[in-house]
């Protein structure tokens, strides 16, 4: 049976552990197989790139992570 979680996609949140605690943001997605959420400007991770066709100068991309659903808390109103 499919899990299911009272955040959904689109809702504002609160961190309420881990170093991001006390940020706001909006779920971008929820993973339900890691029970995890991905909150927009929370969690930010700096990740290094090779130059290809897409990407042509290569470098640095920031990129949001999964926080466990646990840590998170729905803002009411």
């Amino acid at each position: 049976m499919a899990k299911k979680f009272k955040i959904k996609k689109g809702d504002q949140v609160v961190i309420i552990a881990g170093d991001d605690k006390g940020k706001e943001g909006e779920v971008l997605k929820v993973l339900t197989k890691k029970d995890a959420v991905i909150v927009a400007g929370c969690k930010i991770a700096r990740k290094a790139v090779k130059a290809s066709e897409q990407n042509k100068e290569g470098g640095f991309v920031e990129k949001e992570m999964p926080i466990h659903i646990s840590n998170v808390k729905k803002v009411e109103g």
